[in-house]
């Protein structure tokens, strides 16, 4: 008799080791019957409280296991401690009924060991049984024993975990042995080798199936299917992009899209017969070469850091001032106003198209006349490239784009610049190249690779990539590969963080994080200004300060270190690397043109956006503590409807830490320990700030009484935060 048994993972006290400085990273396995299911990470301590509910399938008679592991992160997992616990003795002294039933397991090293390092609370709700079934259940078990007792011999290895041995087919297995499943047989072949037939499917196996094993291959193959699915709808969207391309090239045509936006009233924009553009103004009737909206008003010089110039809807400058909320008519640079020195008061708000279409009147400004030709072969793209780019000089890279493939028929008008662009970058931004590495283990985003120095001529790649970036913001082209959050702040010239350090390497930040919050001479830690680095296989030491090897981390200076080790994460002997790319960067558009973006505008210029589908992020979205038609839920979507696609990418973004969305949709989206699916979790109190967690794309959404009060936290929380898992 088999039933579902919820197993709530409560809390855990472990033994202190003083040998690990910021305590462990602990999680629990739960093995039972051949299933095995755990618990997530809690980081860097003795005291974890997880709180997570696993449902296992159990018999009256099962074992449940607990293994207590140490996460770690360059080498095998530590067994910090185990319990057992037999179904059937609970079920007898809680009245032959599981609900929410508190128990206290001691820890100890092994099975059968007295060696007591620690306890585990848990939880086990779900389960009823008569004492009749009980006891048959258990005769039952006892034949059952008897057969397996000459075949099967339980063991404990060196780290005391528990493993089967299995002395007729000769093999070991962690599992518990465990009948065949329904439909499946075991034969042996005329060599005497083991197989299994499953009659259902008419298949064949030399792996001993499992109810688990049969579940995942069902689960894998309705996976499968729907993929296929999604691939096909794909397709479909794919082909409509292109149209949908096509028509926004015929908008930019026909100058719909004006980046100075409309003329002055009673100005006319025409084209003489030599395709030269001029302007009449019909109050005068005269007529002129330049531009009226440039005309008088415009400086050479960028805005200050954080200001960004506008138009009104007359074609009058008006300029924002971010660091205040504010805008005005006095032009900053020079201190004159415009004509409506005295107009009417415009509102202050966040448009980030507006800033593009400042940048690109900027770069129109930069921009050279005529065109520049690159000729470049597939086969070669990368070395051809490189020779090129680097041959002009960096103001011909500001000219007018016309790529050739030799051999191909097709004429640059902006498709053929666009892939090559996208080619390209996935070539220069290949970490097998050894120039760029990716962020983390689990972050694909890209930095600096401190060992590109195996390469004689990196510093020149590295000048050659910055051009080339420089290039793709210029001439608005998309690159295929996005960077890190601190690289894009390093483009910026924005000052790096210590929260900047999250999001490329969580487990570190978190270190310090500890060493921040804790007394470390109360713990004993003996910690220096210096720091280990691997490059390559070869361990040096560098000194975070001069002399730093001798100069012991205390609670006086610990602040200090903190801030030195960060700079050292973020840079990592990178300096000579990032000086080249800028040298390059700079030469074709100066970085203070970007002054007035933040990292999340600038990847979003540099890699495109995407057009989300509601119905796939919806139907691809799982909840805790909310359900489908929880009214926040409902709300949720309802503000995600009224959104336009900028701002679903931002709320994207918020969450899942960054724009662009894998090819098969929200239902590819990755988390740190792979596929991981948007999540809504209840959380918190009401007047709170919804919160993101990058690494488990979730969302916190307290439960807001209003709808109203919903839409002003989700926004303000989107619109304000700068970096990723931001609270």
């Amino acid at each position: 008799m088999k039933a579902q048994l919820q197993v709530t993972i409560l809390s855990a006290k472990l033994k202190e080791n003083k040998k690990n400085w910021f305590g462990p990273s602990p999680y629990v396995e739960v093995t039972v019957d051949g299933q095995s299911k755990r618990t997530e990470k809690c980081n860097n301590t003795h005291s974890p409280k997880w709180k997570q509910s696993l449902t296992v399938i159990v018999t009256p008679v099962s074992e449940l296991i607990f293994r207590v592991w140490s996460h770690q992160t360059l080498k095998a997992d530590i067994l910090l401690g185990m319990a057992s616990l037999e179904i059937c003795q609970i079920l007898k002294t809680n009245n032959f009924k599981l609900c929410e039933v508190v128990q206290s397991l001691q820890l100890s090293t092994g099975r059968n060991s007295l060696d007591v390092v620690g306890e585990l609370s848990v939880c086990l709700d779900g389960m009823q049984v008569h004492p009749e079934a009980l006891a048959q259940a258990e005769s039952e078990q006892g034949k059952e024993g008897i057969l397996y007792k000459t075949a099967w011999e339980q063991r404990v290895d060196q780290n005391g975990r528990v493993y089967y041995v299995d002395h007729i087919e000769k093999r070991t297995t962690w599992d518990r042995p465990e009948p065949l499943p329904t439909g499946w047989e075991r034969r042996v072949d005329p060599m005497g080798r083991v197989y299994y037939v499953d009659h259902i499917t008419r298949t064949t196996t030399w792996q001993r199936p499992t109810q688990e094993s049969v579940r995942n291959y069902e689960e894998w193959q309705h996976q499968r299917s729907q993929l296929q699915g999604a691939m096909q709808h794909f397709n479909q969207r794919f082909i409509y992009g292109v149209r949908t391309l096509q028509d926004q090239l015929a908008a930019i045509a026909s100058k719909e899209f004006d980046p100075l936006g409309p003329l002055p009233h009673g100005w006319e924009k025409r084209t003489d017969t030599n395709g030269r553009v001029y302007f009449v103004h019909h109050p005068t009737r005269t007529t002129q070469w330049e531009d009226p909206r440039r005309q008088g008003l415009l400086n050479d010089k960028p805005l200050p850091e954080g200001w960004e110039m506008r138009f009104t809807v007359d074609g009058i400058p008006y300029f924002v001032d971010h660091n205040r909320r504010t805008t005005t008519y006095i032009d900053p640079r020079t201190g004159k106003s415009s004509s409506l020195e005295n107009g009417p008061q415009i509102t202050y708000v966040r448009d980030f198209k507006a800033k593009v279409q400042y940048f690109r009147f900027w770069c129109q400004q930069l921009s050279m006349p005529q065109h520049i030709k690159i000729t470049v072969s597939r086969k070669t793209l990368f070395e051809d490239s490189f020779q090129q780019i680097m041959s002009f000089h960096p103001q011909d890279l500001r000219r007018r784009l016309w790529i050739i493939f030799p051999g191909e028929e097709g004429l640059d008008y902006g498709g053929v610049a666009r892939e090559w662009f996208f080619l390209l970058s996935h070539e220069v931004l290949n970490p097998m190249y050894c120039l760029f590495e990716y962020a983390g283990k689990d972050n694909y985003c890209l930095q600096i690779n401190p060992a590109s120095y195996i390469n004689p001529d990196h510093l020149k790649y590295f000048k050659f990539i910055g051009r080339f970036i420089a290039m793709a913001l210029f001439h608005g082209k998309f690159i295929d590969t996005g960077f890190s959050l601190p690289f894009y702040k390093r483009i910026l010239n924005k000052p790096l963080t210590l929260k900047d350090l999250e999001s490329i390497d969580p487990e570190f930040y978190n270190s310090l994080i500890w060493i921040k919050d804790n007394n470390i001479e109360e713990c004993g830690l003996e910690m220096f200004f210096s720091v280990d680095k691997e490059i390559l296989g070869e361990v040096t030491t560098h000194e975070l300060k001069p002399d730093g090897g001798n100069i012991q981390v205390t609670e006086d200076n610990k602040e200090e270190y903190i801030r030195l080790v960060a700079e050292w994460r973020l840079s990592r002997g990178v300096e000579e690397q990032t000086q080249a790319f800028f040298e390059g960067f700079n030469e074709v558009l100066p970085q203070q043109y970007l002054q007035y973006f933040d990292a999340k505008e600038l990847e979003v210029m540099l890699c495109g956006m995407q057009e989300i589908d509601l119905a796939d992020w919806q139907r691809n979205t799982i909840y805790r503590h909310y359900a489908r038609n929880s009214k926040q839920i409902i709300w949720f979507w309802q503000f995600v409807k009224e959104m336009d696609n900028e701002k679903r990418m931002r709320l994207l973004q918020f969450v899942a830490g960054t724009c662009r969305l894998p090819m098969g949709g929200f239902a590819d989206l990755m988390g740190s320990n792979g596929p991981q699916k948007f999540c809504i979790e209840k959380v918190g109190k009401e007047n709170w700030l919804p919160r993101s967690h990058t690494c488990f794309n979730r969302l916190d959404l307290p439960p807001y009484k209003t709808y109203e009060q919903l839409k002003e936290k989700l926004m303000f929380a989107i619109e304000e935060t700068e970096g990723f898992g931001q609270e």
